[in-house]
């Protein structure tokens, strides 16, 4: 089963008075470089990231591993942009894939085991889609198979994989994730996950 890995790291913390959330850091590493670390610990390839708005400071982060990064010049117009510009790269390195797993810089549990669950359900649920399930819905880190891939090429502004997960209800399949609830949108956001973790 051929699953490839995006990860979403194109946007530009507006809420966080535009310092990048990717370079946040948390127990010695960024958050970005959390993530990559995280999917480079699982079979998933290619791996994928997508950057946009801060990628003069962020590229660095991934210099020497073996991703491919690719820039969103079009990020101001949404998330979206960065979803198909993700595609784009994965189909230009890898044709004959299954699935593909797309992931957020801002979900610092994310961990190998969830990842490698996701890819689990979907192979035993026969669902089209394999989602996390916290604070009462439905979200990323989220695997779409193929057949999907049209319907995630389709989506417009500030729509993400989200749209797509919450259009198909009958299709998708749940696995718990209740940290996905940190949400490090804004500086307070940062600012109580930092001291929670410290304290």
């Amino acid at each position: 089963m051929n699953i490839a890995t995006i990860i979403l790291a194109a946007g530009s913390s507006s809420r966080l008075d535009h310092q990048p959330k990717q370079l946040i850091e948390w127990e010695g590493k960024t958050l970005l470089r959390r993530v990559v670390d995280t999917a480079l610990a699982t079979p998933f390839r290619p791996v994928v990231v997508v950057v946009g708005a801060h990628k003069q400071q962020v590229a660095p982060e991934l210099d020497g591993l073996p991703v491919t990064i690719i820039d969103n010049q079009h990020w101001q117009q949404g998330l979206s942009t960065s979803v198909k510009t993700g595609l784009a790269a994965v189909y230009l390195t890898q044709k004959d894939i299954d699935a593909v797993l797309f992931l957020l810089t801002d979900q610092p549990h994310v961990d190998r085991g969830l990842l490698l669950q996701l890819a689990q359900v979907y192979q035993e649920s026969g669902k089209g889609i394999v989602a996390s399930g916290y604070a009462e819905s439905l979200g990323v880190p989220a695997l779409f198979d193929r057949n999907y891939i049209h319907e995630l090429l389709s989506l417009e502004g500030d729509a993400g994989a989200k749209k797509v997960i919450l259009n198909h209800p009958d299709d998708c399949a749940e696995v718990p994730f209740a940290p996905g609830r940190v949400d490090l949108d804004t500086k307070q956001d940062v600012e109580r996950f930092l001291g929670e973790v410290d304290g």
